[in-house]
């Protein structure tokens, strides 16, 4: 029996941005097809037509957990298409050995006009289950999805995340050998998101199944995959280790949004009018004095902030923060909790904020600034300012680290009421979030 369950050689798969050329070029595909010849000027794009994906070749070995990342069209969930089935390449080969179980779209598969039972049974036996066998596992499916009260009313009554819940059950209960999931999990609530999970991990555990995970969450990549592959307007950019690939979409995800700053700076839209203007935010990393992109865990921070003043302002306070991409608005700072709060007077002054150990965990941020007047007036407020990125300490194991942990807080511990001398997390080998 081969170890290799998916090949992919030179696949390529062109779309058309016109509806009624697209319908006209299928014809002619079709027609070609007959006659076995290639698709239209020998196979290359035709007009308003463009490569989703193109030129892709890799394998995947049983036991593999792989990670699909890029941008937003990219091409990854037209991979996805491609390897279950879905759609055709128009170029190259795909061979798959096993059979394949996905959760690629929001109610792909499901009958609206079915119950939830009955799209069960339909799935099932698209998977080639018989009756006999679905029955056997109806219940743990239904169990999980926790969707017993909806279970036979018809799924086009259910939200998008009862889909999801019964989607990723039976896909993941019937057991496939290549499990496909796109972006599924950030539609359910963070508890079944912490079950789903939970099953991941015992999917992985027998050595014989295949998952491939599409997601633009870094962290729960590299947590559930062991290769990463980074994909860019449907070219194959990196295929290596799931943190090689990460940290490349960071990279250049912090290089675009640099860019975007910087255009809004040349256009003055970044700058607020009225008492203040924000001119330029600068990282330092460590103690040093050198612009970084890049802060380790447990490091000090110092962000340098330069600000110009059309008025005079009264000790204006200064709220400094920190958000993820997702817009979660992490931690926060004020300079009331300084002694000194100075008088702005109009022209441009320069101050910094020192965060002596940064406690958030691996991922990209941004920084928020806002500034108020003595009265709690909004004088300013911005984020997505500038982005920069968290990397682990040398001493640090990302891997037991909780899943939805966004702040990596060193906890001490009394476990023994009776007086058992108090120990620190890193003695007990224990991290918790905040």
């Amino acid at each position: 029996m081969s170890d290799t369950l998916i090949k992919v050689e030179n696949v390529s798969k062109k779309f058309c941005r016109s509806l009624k050329k697209s319908l006209w070029y299928g014809m002619q595909d079709l027609g070609n097809e007959l006659f076995g010849r290639r698709h239209g000027r020998d196979g290359g794009p035709r007009d308003d037509e463009f490569w989703a994906v193109r030129g892709v070749n890799f394998k995947i070995k049983r036991g593999e957990a792989i990670g699909i990342i890029g941008r937003n069209g990219s091409g990854k969930t037209t991979l996805l298409r491609m390897l279950n089935g879905l759609i055709k390449p128009d170029q190259g080969c795909i061979e798959v050995r096993g059979r394949v179980g996905g959760l690629i779209a929001l109610g792909a598969g499901f009958n609206p006009v079915l119950t939830g039972r009955e799209n069960i049974y339909v799935n099932a036996a698209v998977l080639g289950l018989s009756k006999r066998e679905t029955d056997k596992q109806i219940d743990e499916i239904i169990d999980f999805s926790g969707l017993a009260q909806f279970i036979d009313s018809p799924v086009q009554t259910y939200s998008s995340g009862m889909m999801v819940r019964l989607g990723f059950s039976i896909a993941t209960a019937l057991s496939p050998d290549i499990l496909l999931l796109d972006e599924v999990l950030a539609v359910g609530d963070e508890v079944f998101q912490r079950k789903c999970f939970e099953r991941l991990d015992v999917f992985l555990r027998r050595q014989d199944k295949v998952l491939i995970f599409v997601s633009h969450n870094m962290r729960q990549v590299e947590r559930l995959c062991s290769r990463g592959i980074l994909l860019d307007q449907g070219y194959v950019l990196i295929n290596g280790p799931s943190s090689e690939a990460c940290n490349a979409y960071h990279r250049y995800a912090l290089m675009e949004e640099h860019k975007r700053l910087r255009d809004i700076q040349q256009t003055g839209d970044f700058t607020a009018s009225g008492e203040i203007s924000v001119v330029d935010i600068t990282l330092y990393a460590g103690s040093g004095q050198v612009a970084a992109d890049e802060v380790m865990m447990h490091r000090q921070l110092t962000v340098g902030i330069c600000i110009r003043c059309h008025t005079r302002l009264d000790a204006p306070e200064i709220i400094l923060g920190f958000h993820t991409p997702e817009s979660v608005y992490v931690m926060s700072g004020s300079s009331y909790a300084t002694s000194d709060q100075p008088n702005l007077t109009p022209g441009e002054h320069y101050m910094e904020c020192t965060i002596p150990d940064v406690v958030l965990v691996p991922g990209v941020y941004y920084v928020r600034l806002a500034f108020l007047d003595k009265f709690r007036r909004n004088l300013w407020d911005g984020h997505r300012l500038h982005p920069f990125k968290v990397v682990p300490g040398p001493d640090t194991d990302v891997m037991r680290m909780p899943q939805m942990t966004l702040i990596d807080m060193p906890f001490s511990w009394k476990l023994d009421a009776k007086g058992m001398t108090q120990v620190s997390n890193a003695d007990m080998d224990i991290r918790r979030s905040c």
